[in-house]
């Protein structure tokens, strides 16, 4: 005797989520809680996770054997965000919770011992993801992926919202609070800097910058998003969401405001073109739509 059902997730590929099915069956046998389809340290680590939570949370864990499926297999799965959408596959086989409120969503969350949900890096990723397959996105609440206009998010803070099988809508969309900026009209002189940064801003060009140090080539650089054309909804949804997929802040770039990123001299090739396993953004990414400074500039590796 066996029971199963399907879960809709998904897992981060370079800057972008791709959609994931979590299969799980519970079958007589050998006990045991065995994760398959190619599945990283981070979600085989899941197991312990979601075993403590569900006892937190007064579910059980049944006795038999448990195997989770991460469909498609040929995909590699990396993260924790694999924990909430195991949880409830496995608390709506067991029925011990409506298999209805698997009905229209996508789950992602990393969940705690005490069967806590917690947000993860590239939300903003998933919930565009939910979007493209008509779902709505069911994780912690997270500033920011929330609150664009045509992204439904609904949130989860415990499994124990699982017994009630609903889950709060995030808001509508909200247009994000402006920070404050650096402004291009405190820069005092640099008259010919100033004309040769409104032409680069107007054509798009890239700059070179010579002078001593304390010339003021660090202070023109960092105003000269002030002075370019906001981002359009689209250049922001681009770069907000490399900045969610690097676990950075999100809010500037949704209200319009063009990234400026300043590497270091000593940063490494992976963290200036990215890299890694899973891949990261690297600072080049990170500035995409926006302004990248290499401050002295000769001291960069040749390579």
């Amino acid at each position: 005797m066996s029971a199963s059902c399907v879960v809709h997730a998904a897992t981060l590929r370079g800057v972008q989520a791709v959609p994931v099915e979590v299969e799980v069956c519970v079958s007589n046998g050998m006990p045991g809680f065995s994760v398959v389809g190619m599945a990283d340290a981070s979600v085989q680590e899941s197991r312990e996770r979601v075993r403590a939570a569900l006892r937190a949370c007064g579910f059980s864990m049944p006795s038999s054997k448990v195997v989770v499926n991460l469909a498609p297999s040929a995909l590699r799965k990396t993260g924790s965000g694999f924990d909430l959408p195991i949880a409830v596959g496995l608390l709506c086989a067991t029925g011990q919770v409506n298999p209805a409120v698997l009905d229209g969503v996508l789950f992602a969350g990393e969940l705690s011992l005490e069967g806590a949900v917690r947000p993860i890096a590239g939300l903003l990723a998933y919930a565009l993801c939910a979007q493209r397959q008509d779902l709505a996105l069911v994780s912690a609440a997270e500033d920011g992926a929330g609150r664009i206009e045509g992204i439904r998010r609904r949130v989860i803070e415990s499994l124990g919202q699982l017994r009630r099988g609903e889950f709060a809508e995030l808001g509508g969309a909200l247009a994000p609070e402006k920070p404050q900026e650096l402004d291009f009209r405190d820069i005092a002189g640099h008259d010919m800097a100033k004309r040769a940064f409104q032409i680069a801003a107007a054509g798009g060009h890239g700059l070179l910058m010579m002078g001593p140090p304390g010339s003021g080539k660090t202070m023109l650089a960092s105003r000269l998003p002030s002075i370019l054309a906001p981002l359009s909804r689209s250049e922001a949804l681009e770069a907000a969401v490399i900045h969610s997929v690097a676990g950075r802040d999100a809010a500037p770039l949704l209200a319009g405001i063009r990234p400026f990123h300043a590497p270091h001299h000593c940063a490494t090739l992976a963290g200036l073109v990215g890299g890694g396993s899973p891949p990261r953004p690297g600072a080049i990414s990170l500035a995409h739509n926006g302004v990248l400074f290499l401050d002295e500039l000769p001291e960069f590796a040749p390579s």
